[in-house]
């Protein structure tokens, strides 16, 4: 149903590679350092209250099923800490109050995004095996979105631990950098399952949330390789692909997770041609849909292209191909572990 309505919203707008309009996100900072209920309030005072609570009804009228919504928000409300590990729970509850919504509101707001993103990303390693990670994330009301879109810098004892971006009100992270570690991306495996099997593995089994887990790989992980295994074995509440590219050669895979654990590992190879690799929302041994088909277009770019030719410029110009880029795309991120400052977000206006 998730890729049907994906389909109809690409159907019913014109693919554009223009993007002359693109700004890039707004960055703050959030303290590690302080309490988990507090340390969202200063991001927060950026924003207009009475826009994140429209936002919030929308996607409750529009994308969270009546019976979800039913169950879950009371269950969240009541005993939120059962089921959710902190510090995300803490965070949550910090958010909830400050905006002025329920606790199950911003539980549910959470659980959106792990039914039903899409995206593409990509990892590709030059000539002199420099590594370049770049990725879209697409969703539904991309025009909300937008509005509602950052980059953060967490900060540690004065230093900065990780950077991510993400949606307000969303504690989790799709897309972040460990500076001199990693980068890494997630992306939507679309093989059903739907609200009922997450909700089952979130509140029941109590596995993490998918882009939590990238959090706390992008806070805890030493190097490239633990957070490789961290991301391939702890159990997740939806299925996904999990994009990862290091500082070395070759440090770059993409891991095809099921619930449980890893369905797939697809390394770099770039001594064997395989300089890059194509990631959308598909197992990529088996061919795209032709109604959904980004990946063929970003693997022609990216040869075209060429290796000795990839730089941050040139992921960014490739990612802007439709429909690679496409009506629902919200933003671009490009980054680089070995060059953390380069980490930069475009909120894309197609």
């Amino acid at each position: 149903m998730a890729l049907l309505c994906l389909l109809l919203i690409l159907g019913s707008f014109s693919l554009s590679s223009s993007y002359t309009q693109d700004v890039p996100a707004p960055r703050y900072n959030v303290s590690l350092d302080d309490p988990p209920e507090q340390r969202w309030e200063p991001v927060l005072k950026h924003y207009n209250y009475s826009l994140l609570r429209e936002i919030l009804d929308h996607f409750f009228n529009s994308v969270v099923p009546k019976w979800v919504h039913a169950i879950i928000r009371p269950l969240a409300e009541v005993e939120l800490e059962l089921y959710m590990n902190e510090p995300y729970a803490g965070e949550i509850r910090g958010m909830a109050k400050t905006i002025g919504v329920s606790v199950g509101d911003v539980v549910l707001l959470n659980l959106c995004y792990e039914a039903t993103a899409f995206c593409t990303s990509i990892i590709a390693e030059d000539t002199n095996g420099n590594i370049y990670h770049g990725r879209n994330l697409d969703y539904f009301f991309p025009d909300l979105l937008r509005k509602i879109t950052m980059d953060l810098n967490f900060i540690r004892n004065g230093q900065i631990a990780y950077t991510g971006t993400t949606f307000l009100g969303y504690v989790g992270l799709w897309t972040g950098q460990s500076p001199y570690k990693f980068t890494l991306s997630g992306d939507a495996r679309e093989r059903g399952g739907g609200w009922w099997k997450n909700a089952i593995s979130a509140f029941l089994k109590r596995y993490s949330m998918v882009s939590w887990l990238m959090r706390d790989a992008l806070s805890d992980a030493t190097d490239f390789e633990a957070a490789a295994l961290q991301l391939s074995k702890t159990p997740i509440i939806a299925e996904v692909y999990y994009i990862m590219a290091g500082t070395q050669p070759n440090e770059g895979v993409v891991i095809t997770r099921n619930r449980a654990g890893p369905a797939d590992i697809w390394p770099l190879d770039s001594l064997r041609g395989e300089w890059f690799h194509v990631e959308t929302n598909y197992d990529h041994w088996l061919a795209p849909p032709p109604s959904d088909d980004r990946r063929t277009p970003a693997i022609k770019a990216m040869n075209e292209t060429g290796q000795a030719n990839i730089n941050a410029d040139t992921l960014y110009k490739v990612l802007s191909v439709k429909p690679v880029l496409n009506s629902i795309t919200v933003y671009t991120t490009v980054m680089s572990a070995a060059f953390p400052q380069n980490y930069t977000t475009w909120i894309r206006e197609v």
